[in-house]
């Protein structure tokens, strides 16, 4: 049976869902938007201010886990507008540095909240 990962140092979920299930080593993170750890609310911004945000979510759900970005083997982003898509790519690539883990771009209406941008992701956990 799957191992529920839950985090303070991530958005704790709003639903019916955990933050990430681990089984056999694999990470399943549920996707994360730009809501503030602490104070469970929404933080609108520039879409380098929430892409930065959903990348430190989803990391903090990883380091729940065991794991490191390094672990991260696919990624999937949900975001507002195209336009957005050099902002995004560049502070992804900020954060992941040299790995890079599969991934997916699906551009989308407005998100949950009036988020720009969502990501969810899968680690493998070797620890």
């Amino acid at each position: 049976m799957a191992h529920v990962i839950q985090t303070p140092d991530a958005p704790q979920p709003a639903g019916h869902y955990s933050q990430g299930l681990l089984d056999n080593g694999w990470l399943f993170v549920s996707g994360q938007l730009p809501i503030d750890a602490a104070t469970g609310r929404f933080v609108p911004g520039t879409i380098e201010e929430q892409t930065r945000l959903v990348i430190a979510n989803v990391k903090a759900v990883v380091q729940a886990a065991g794991g490191t970005l390094d672990d991260v083997v696919k990624v999937t982003l949900y975001f507002s507008d195209v336009a957005f898509w050099p902002q995004i790519n560049a502070i992804y690539a900020e954060a992941f540095g040299a790995h890079k883990p599969a991934r997916s771009a699906v551009p989308t209406p407005k998100l949950h909240y009036g988020a720009d941008i969502e990501m969810e992701a899968i680690a493998i956990i070797r620890r």
